[in-house]
């Protein structure tokens, strides 16, 4: 079998269907971190994306074409997505003026935020006048079980991170892919609202009741047969002093055989959080295998996937090749790719 992004007849998640094209909204973002859906729909479903709308506040684009709800739908646009993902999950007032001009196009409504859709009378109110839909994604499944900390059969890999928005979800799309595309039977598991919009299926774990957060990540990923792997999508970050809880809830629901820290050179601070200095990739790694081995005892970090966007050529592979050297582990870029990330896909196998 080779490289999906949908289940294997399992489910494991909530299923989600939405009409495309989409028109990305990115509201009065100013920060590249808080675009992240947006450009994962861009990178990983760009068949699917047809322009982008903003706010004349915004700063952040992903490089699609600037359009108005009205010239969105004109174009054979189906659906808005807010590619948003801010501290929070909100939506604020600010936006609403924009989602109803949507909704009078004809659009459906998407959103993954922790504020939803279907709370805010006027968008309500205006979907039912115009027969259109909006869709939560941050609603979890019902009926979510406690977790069992049971050992399931398959093989799991998690994506960690040194913090949040640096490329936990990029690596795992592209290591299932990279993976796939070598015969091996892998599966990416969605486990936030971007994820899920690529996907099709997942869980948002983070809009999960604590109690059942685990529960909710063994759910995520099955048992399985015993050469399959599934590459789980990480979220937040152990160090985070926000979003720490649910790094570790999927830790522990997760079970991962083995994981990859994701790391971005060059950022110094935790994202929305000043003051906060990062975590060291070695520190990451020591507190990931002493909180994974609850259960799974026999966890361990196969290599490193270096977010290095923001470098030119020389200075990422200089970047990659001191890392690896440094920690003894495959280090890459995937988006990279090269025989530094055939290493790492050698390592995950």
């Amino acid at each position: 079998m080779t490289f999906s992004l949908s289940g294997r007849g399992d489910r494991a998640g909530a299923v989600h269907a939405f009409a495309a094209p989409y028109l990305l909204f990115l509201g009065d973002v100013t920060e590249p971190g808080f675009a992240k859906t947006a450009f994962g729909l861009r990178d990983w479903a760009g068949d699917r994306c047809i322009g982008e709308h903003a706010l004349p506040d915004a700063t952040v684009s992903t490089g699609l074409a600037r359009l108005t709800p009205a010239q969105a739908a004109a174009s054979g646009a189906r659906t808005m997505v807010i590619g948003v993902a801010n501290q929070g999950g909100v939506i604020p007032p600010s936006w609403v003026r924009e989602l109803l001009a949507a909704i009078e196009a004809g659009l459906d409504l998407v959103a993954g935020m922790h504020s939803r859709l279907q709370n805010i009378e006027e968008l309500r109110d205006a979907a039912a006048r115009a027969g259109t839909r909006l869709i939560d994604l941050r609603v979890p499944p019902p009926n979510l079980p406690v977790a069992s900390g049971r050992k399931r059969t398959g093989r799991r890999l998690l994506t960690v991170g040194t913090d949040c928005a640096l490329g936990k979800k990029y690596t795992a799309l592209s290591l299932a892919r990279g993976l796939g595309e070598r015969g091996v039977d892998a599966i990416f598991r969605a486990s936030g609202q971007t994820g899920i919009m690529i996907a099709g299926e997942g869980i948002a774990i983070d809009a999960v009741i604590a109690d059942f957060a685990a529960g909710a990540a063994e759910l995520l990923s099955p048992d399985a047969a015993p050469d399959h792997l599934d590459v789980i999508e990480g979220q937040g970050s152990l160090f985070h002093p926000a979003y720490a809880g649910v790094s570790l809830a999927l830790l522990h629901g997760s079970q991962p055989d083995q994981f990859v820290v994701c790391h971005e050179p060059g950022r110094r601070q935790i994202l929305g959080t000043a003051g906060m200095e990062l975590p060291t990739i070695e520190a990451v790694i020591e507190q990931t295998v002493a909180l994974g081995r609850l259960t799974s005892p026999a966890i361990r970090c196969v290599g490193v996937s270096l977010n290095t966007g923001r470098m030119s050529p020389k200075d990422a592979n200089r970047e990659i090749e001191e890392t690896s050297a440094r920690l003894g582990l495959p280090a890459a870029d995937p988006i990279r790719g090269g025989v530094a990330f055939d290493r790492l896909l050698d390592a995950c196998r």
